[in-house]
């Protein structure tokens, strides 16, 4: 093992492994973004690799219903949920290679066999597909991730699912195998799993955590450390009971009970000695001075204070309202730019369809229930989105926002719609739409862009991270920015705004301030006489981060928190 220095503080790569038990939705991202915050905290460079067994290629044809958002990172990369947790704990900024998919490894193995990499050899699980997993991981550990261009020392490695799933045991080999690669010393597993609560007395039960040990140790990796999941903190006696059972010591028996809120849980972490655990495991000095985690538990202290602020109300009007996951960097972007503008947030979710004039008629109270609450908020967003459903609905959100004065912000299809509610009602044409809703439209507000596939779903859109230069010298959406002259923000879209109707929008006040590097496309939208009427064809939500909000989502807070903007 090559010794540390003063640039390099831990001598070679440290891999920290996040396993997990009995059920999903646990919190494994949450937990291995913690650590990552833990590692950090004491001075490594961190990324993050996650594993999904599924054998799709990626997340980005998986349907909101079924698997949450898809987030989409500055190579374009639509990805599992959790890389935007990753992304947001530890403020960096990953790549597709840190996704890492059944899918796409037996394709990499299949594409080496057509090529005669394998010399004729007969391919197999093991030791081709084990090997093609850890190869991946020690290349992407390397790739620099915190904009300073060093690579990494260390890399956090969650495996989706729970131990025992059928699709997970190449990947449960592959991390066994793993261990011997990179030396002792330089791995330790951490293993997620649940103490539920049972009976009159409310009595912690260890059997379900002794049972996933028992398997995870049965499949050749004995977890280093335990973290039990359990609505109030670990008594002794369960401590002690799971050490015994589980073959860790009770210092590694990790209490994740309930906080007050989910950055809480890297200073929990921290308080149980776990950032001291994992230094004595994969030898690495700890600092007797860490600001970060200072920084972190002023921040999370901060935001429960504001459990007693004035509120301030966000009306979201979307399809996807009865599943929070579908709408997660949402979620966070609303509630980073309200901890900024120090108020509690409230969202007020609304299903997009109760407000259009259909459900007048077979839903009348459902819809009056959706009018009373988009009527009584402060703010309004629209978020992204594909499909018809709901649609006009959305529409009728935007003009109801725009002809009141209610702070709006639309994202991606948000954009799109108040775009189509501004030339149906000011530029006066019936029946504006999107072609991706009409395709046989008299006027066409927003039309599918060239040079996108139309047989291919997956990966085809224009996404990533592309330039938008401001076109004006000063507007809102620029101040909020810091006045720099062009922004980086990351799409996903297949449509945009009609290039013929552009000039005739904007002669009647509706203006596109920001265009893409062509000045044809349009980015961002911006009302100029109303307190916030704003739109981004990108979605800013991506790049938000606690002490960092999304530049578009504070101006929402702060115009419906009635600061001005």
């Amino acid at each position: 093992m090559q010794g540390a220095t003063a640039s390099d503080p831990v001598g070679e790569m440290k891999y920290v492994v996040v396993t997990g038990g009995v059920l999903s939705g646990l919190g494994k991202g949450v937990t291995a973004s913690s650590i990552g915050v833990l590692l950090k905290s004491a001075g490594l460079r961190v990324t993050a690799v996650k594993i999904d067994p599924y054998l799709n290629s990626d997340a980005g044809t998986m349907s909101p219903f079924e698997h949450g958002e898809v987030f989409v990172l500055d190579d374009g990369g639509e990805v599992d949920l959790d890389l935007g947790n990753y992304e947001r704990f530890l403020d960096v900024c990953l790549t597709k290679e840190n996704n890492i998919t059944t899918g796409k490894v037996y394709d990499n193995v299949i594409q080496k066999e057509r090529r005669g990499d394998y010399l004729g050899k007969t391919v197999q699980v093991i030791p081709h597909i084990t090997n093609e997993i850890q190869e991946w991981i020690e290349r992407v550990a390397h790739i620099p991730s915190d904009g300073n261009g060093k690579e990494p020392d260390a890399c956090v490695i969650e495996l989706g699912g729970t131990v025992g799933d059928i699709e997970s045991a190449p990947f449960i080999e592959a991390l066994r195998q793993f261990q011997f690669r990179v030396g002792e010393g330089n791995v330790c597993f951490v293993h997620v799993s649940l103490i539920p609560v049972m009976g009159p007395v409310g009595e912690q039960k260890t059997k379900p955590t002794q049972h996933t040990v028992k398997d995870l140790r049965g499949l050749g990796i004995t977890p280093d450390m335990l973290v039990c999941r359990s609505k109030s903190p670990l008594v002794d006696e369960t401590r002690q009971k799971v050490s015994a059972f589980c073959h860790v010591s009770p210092e590694a028996v990790v209490s994740a009970h309930d906080v007050s809120n989910i950055y809480q849980v890297p200073i929990m972490l921290d308080e149980q000695g776990v950032t001291k655990m994992l230094s004595e495991r994969l030898d690495f000095k700890l600092p007797s001075n860490r600001p970060l985690l200072d920084e972190w538990s002023e921040m999370a202290n901060h935001v429960d204070t504001l459990e007693d602020a004035e509120e301030v109300h966000i009306a979201v009007a979307g399809k996807y309202t009865d599943l929070s996951d579908s709408y997660l960097s949402v979620i966070k972007a609303l509630q980073h730019a309200s901890f900024k503008v120090n108020r509690k947030l409230v969202i007020d979710w609304i299903e997009s369809s109760n407000l259009d004039d259909d459900a007048k008629k077979s839903e009348p109270e459902a819809h009056a229930t959706a009018w009373k609450e988009l009527k009584s908020a402060d703010g309004v967003l629209v978020p992204g989105g594909f499909g018809i459903r709901g649609i006009e609905g959305k529409i009728k959100a935007a003009e109801y926002a725009r002809m009141n004065g209610v702070p709006y912000l639309g994202v991606c299809l948000g954009l799109q719609v108040a775009t189509i509610e501004f030339c149906r009602n000011v530029l006066g044409m019936e029946g504006a739409n999107s072609t991706e809703f009409d395709e046989n439209t008299e006027h066409p507000a927003i039309v599918f862009m060239p040079e996108i596939s139309k047989t291919h779903m997956g990966g085809t859109m224009r996404l990533g991270t592309k330039p938008t230069p401001f076109l004006v010298d000063d507007c809102k959406m620029r101040r909020l920015y810091g006045g720099v002259s062009h922004v980086d923000e990351r799409h996903r879209h297949r449509y945009e705004v009609n290039p013929e109707l552009i000039e005739s929008i904007e002669g009647n006040g509706l203006m596109y301030v920001g265009k893409d590097e062509t000045g044809e496309r349009c980015e961002i939208m911006e009302l100029g006489e109303h307190p916030y009427y704003v739109g981004t064809q990108y979605h800013p939500e991506f790049k938000s981060r606690p002490n960092r909000p999304s530049p578009p989502f504070l101006g929402l807070l702060m115009a419906a928190s009635g600061m001005e903007v």
